[in-house]
């Protein structure tokens, strides 16, 4: 036996079919023409393409395991694109990783994911809502139920490739003869023709419609946060099955509140009686009105946290806080009676003696209260 086709491609003689194909597209890959164009490189792509040829086929194997010659004049084609290539699918399998698809593709394919965006309020970001929103989307046409063909019609097998979706080509080359395969031009590659389109969507089998759906919005969601609906995005072509719609949201803001996480931030503003006497200030929270407790002697800008009433979150139980910040107001213009009234405060305090004069460290303070009481 003048050839070792096992040792050509480099596996045992008990080697399988699949172990026969793996060292067949390794050594292809590496010494395909088109990677390594040196003559005798070339020579062993022929040895191992001739190797393939006879072990992937069982009766040529067969003989030649039993001695006989299967590439001789009445064994087969001889060395070239045979067995080993066939339709070209093995040696795109052994370029890419699997073998091109054959046959028509489908005219029915999956429609695309939609998104759109709806603005909501923070009582509704808060506490969930459901809300109707319209689409403009792709639905499946009702005049030709999404086969794209006018009523009475139907599609017709392409007479250029006989439905297959594709058209075959061979060449001559110093390796044989090559068959190379393309989408055919004629149908595109659908195997089928469409010699009458639907008048409604032009052979496309869709049509764009307006729709009202009704959407749940969980309690919790904020800026950015995107809600699926599955199947209520674009039908495909063809009537081909629908993507998914996804609602993202956008929260208005709010008059009184800030959003901060699931936290609200608000501003109180206080007179400085009130602040140094303490008080309680009504407050409309978004679960209604609540009165705030100033403590004797708050500071402005101090806060005071009130526990729960935030914002719900959304993937746990519970909800935030509600953070009111103190501005102290310091009136900026008093008449001769409240000063008076200010000075005797004063006395009272210590914080000015009958003489006019300051304790020590009080002068700059009182001489700051006192502009901004005048309005300097």
């Amino acid at each position: 036996m003048a050839t070792d086709y096992y040792a050509v491609l480099g596996v045992q003689r008990d080697a399988s079919q699949d172990e026969i194909k793996k060292a067949f597209r390794r050594l292809a890959r590496e010494l395909h023409p088109d990677v390594n164009p040196d003559p005798k490189t070339q020579e062993r792509f022929k040895e191992i393409n001739t190797a393939y040829e006879v072990l992937s086929d069982p009766q040529k194997k067969q003989m030649y395991d039993l001695g006989g010659d299967p590439m001789g004049a009445a064994g087969g084609p001889g060395p070239g694109f045979g067995a080993g290539f066939g339709n070209f699918s093995d040696i795109m399998d052994a370029f890419f990783g699997t073998a091109a698809q054959r046959g028509p593709k489908s005219r029915t394919r999956r429609g695309q994911d939609a998104m759109i965006r709806l603005e909501i309020d923070l009582n509704e970001a808060t506490f969930g809502s459901t809300k109707e929103i319209q689409v403009d989307t792709a639905t499946v046409c009702n005049t030709c139920n999404g086969e794209g063909a006018a009523p009475g019609t139907s599609a017709q097998t392409c007479d250029m490739c006989r439905g297959r979706g594709e058209v075959s080509q061979v060449t001559r080359s110093f390796l044989g003869q090559v068959m190379t395969s393309r989408p055919c031009p004629q149908c595109q590659g659908f195997g089928t023709v469409v010699p009458n389109p639907c008048p409604e969507c032009a052979g496309d089998g869709r049509v764009r419609t307006r729709r009202t759906l009704t959407v749940k919005i969980p309690a919790g969601v904020d800026n950015g946060t995107r809600i699926q609906l599955a199947g209520e995005g674009e039908v495909g072509p063809g009537g081909g099955p629908a993507g998914d719609l996804y609602v993202e949201i956008r929260e208005t803001p709010h008059p009184v509140f800030q959003r901060r996480g699931d936290d609200l931030h608000c501003t109180v503003t206080i007179p400085m009686t009130a602040a140094s006497l303490g008080t309680k200030v009504p407050l409309e929270t978004l679960d209604g009105m609540e009165e705030v407790d100033i403590r004797p002697g708050t500071q402005s800008g101090q806060s005071i946290p009130l526990h729960g009433r935030g914002v719900t979150h959304l993937r746990s139980n519970g909800r935030g806080d509600l953070v009111v910040h103190v501005e102290v107001q310091t009136p900026g213009k008093l008449d001769p009676e409240q000063e008076e009234l200010l000075r005797r405060l004063a006395k009272l305090r210590g914080e000015e003696r009958p003489t006019g004069q300051f304790q020590p460290g009080q002068q700059g303070l009182f001489s700051r209260l006192k502009d901004a009481f005048n309005g300097r």
